[in-house]
């Protein structure tokens, strides 16, 4: 952006720098920038990051940078981003791919792909290492999002629910059911335990079923604490969505929880979802563990249930 176009009032650009572990789905979510509108380009040389940035005018761009980038160093790419943002034209957002080392370590070796670090050493040792690289670059983030058990069109759901198209965008709702005995969903926002309800796990004829079918919907529906908390919970959420949207919040997600993720938590969230349909809001619902997924190889995110941080926050 010139100088003429900064006095004639032009919005900052935005330029997206992708970082952080190897293989957590730094290529994945390029490409879903990409589709978002974003010019996208990767392993730009860092000692070219500020002249690139700076003479892009052709509207928002992503900017990978990892170990593998030629010159590439964590506290010298802080710096550099800390100048660019000194730049009133431009609109500087960091965003760090995380993933469990165990997940991480699975991903290369199904995939047979090395470690950018690895050489000689052991592919989980690699990680570590790299991971204290640049573990500084992870606390200064402005979004951290977690890939362990995430898979590709949620880490395109949160990448677009953050940057996708200019403008005030309305807040979406992401609704998911889950299940304790496989740990809580690690981008929810807001979590809500229902294991005070009726099981039907305990019903041989439903215990096989989801809490997408009627019999399970009705069984769950003669249970008198459902009522009262569906009211609670409506009213709870009802004010809280527009101070969410007025924060700026681009999305949220509300878990509901059961013991195994199959019945009650399931008919739950497909309740909320047409609660939230009467009232013209868009809910998105997911239901984690009645489906499971395979672990994708390095560049792609895996099965259901991420974490994002914004700033120092699990949220947006």
């Amino acid at each position: 952006m010139t100088a003429a176009q900064k006095k004639a009032g032009r919005t900052p650009l935005k330029v997206v720098i992708v970082t952080g572990m190897s293989g957590a789905g730094k290529s994945l979510a390029l490409r879903a920038l990409e589709d978002a509108g974003f010019e996208t380009v990767d392993n730009l040389p860092l000692a070219l990051l500020g002249s690139f940035a700076a003479g892009h005018d052709h509207g928002p761009v992503a900017i990978g940078v990892d170990v593998r980038t030629r010159d590439f160093d964590g506290p010298g790419l802080m710096t550099r981003i800390s100048a660019l943002r000194r730049d009133q034209t431009l609109s500087i957002d960091l965003v760090f791919l995380d993933s469990d080392t165990e997940v991480l370590q699975q991903r290369y070796t199904e995939s047979r792909r090395p470690h950018p670090l690895a050489d000689d050493l052991p592919v989980a040792v690699a990680i570590e290492t790299e991971r204290r690289l640049i573990s500084s670059l992870r606390e200064q983030a402005d979004l951290v999002i977690d890939t362990t058990r995430l898979a590709p069109t949620d880490l395109k759901r949160i990448l677009m629910g953050q940057f996708g198209g200019p403008g005030k965008r309305p807040l979406r709702i992401f609704l998911t059911s889950f299940g304790y005995r496989n740990g809580l969903p690690r981008d929810a926002d807001l979590v809500f335990d229902v294991r005070f309800l009726k099981n039907p796990h305990y019903v041989p004829e439903l215990k096989s079923r989801t809490g997408l079918e009627r019999a399970v919907g009705a069984y769950i529906e003669e249970d008198p604490a459902l009522a009262p908390f569906l009211g609670r919970l409506t009213s709870f959420l009802e004010p809280l969505l527009p101070l969410y949207e007025a924060e700026g919040k681009s999305y949220l997600t509300v878990a509901i929880g059961c013991t195994g993720g199959q019945h009650r938590s399931v008919y739950v969230v497909e309740r909320l979802k047409a609660w939230l349909a009467d009232r013209g809001v868009g809910g998105e619902a997911r239901h984690r563990d009645i489906h499971t997924g395979a672990v994708h190889s390095p560049g792609q995110a895996s099965t259901p249930t991420g974490s994002v941080t914004v700033g120092k926050t699990t949220s947006n």
